[in-house]
């Protein structure tokens, strides 16, 4: 295998950006009450513990499934339930551990397999993809609930969270 510092540079980035989303989430998830983690505004909203079974299933499926080769366990509907099948607890920890499992996965990947196709969901919208544009996908995936959960835990908290550099007050 020859050194490449793009593929490498990615993939690196890849498991940062896991991790700094978590960071975020575990600031936000420490704010709240079990009651506000599983609030919701309306029944067509998503609780920030549905947001968080969402993220372990679909992490699981694209990474772990995807490109890992592990068996696809995902039960999609379930993660968007109105009434909690878990404590809040017991679902942070399945959410942390399968994402230290996927960062696992993405920083230790060979980057010969980077342009080789997998289809993760495949009743889903998406197709086949190369492992890289799946990898890119998740860590999206991932911020775009990462943003959900910090406004959801402004809103609940009626604070600011200052998670990144705190604004002039």
């Amino acid at each position: 295998m020859t050194p490449n510092p793009i593929a490498e540079t990615f993939l690196a980035f890849s498991v940062k950006r896991m991790q700094l989303s978590e960071s975020d989430i575990n600031r936000c998830i420490e704010k709240l009450t079990e009651e506000q983690l599983f609030h919701r505004g309306a029944e067509h909203e998503n609780s920030i513990a549905n947001l968080l079974l969402h993220l372990e299933g679909n992490l699981r499926q694209w990474v772990l499934h995807g490109i890992d080769n592990q068996p696809d366990v995902r039960t999609r509907d379930a993660e968007f339930t109105l009434e909690p099948t878990a404590t809040a607890a017991e679902i942070r920890s399945r959410f942390a551990n399968t994402l230290a499992e996927c960062r696992a996965v993405i920083g230790s990947l060979d980057i010969e397999r980077l342009l080789i196709k997998t289809d993760p969901q495949p009743t889903g919208n998406w197709g086949s993809v190369t492992i890289l544009e799946a990898i890119y996908l998740i860590v999206g995936h991932l911020q775009l609930h990462t943003g959900q959960i910090i406004l959801l835990t402004k809103q609940l908290t009626h604070s600011d969270l200052d998670l990144s550099i705190p604004r002039k007050r």
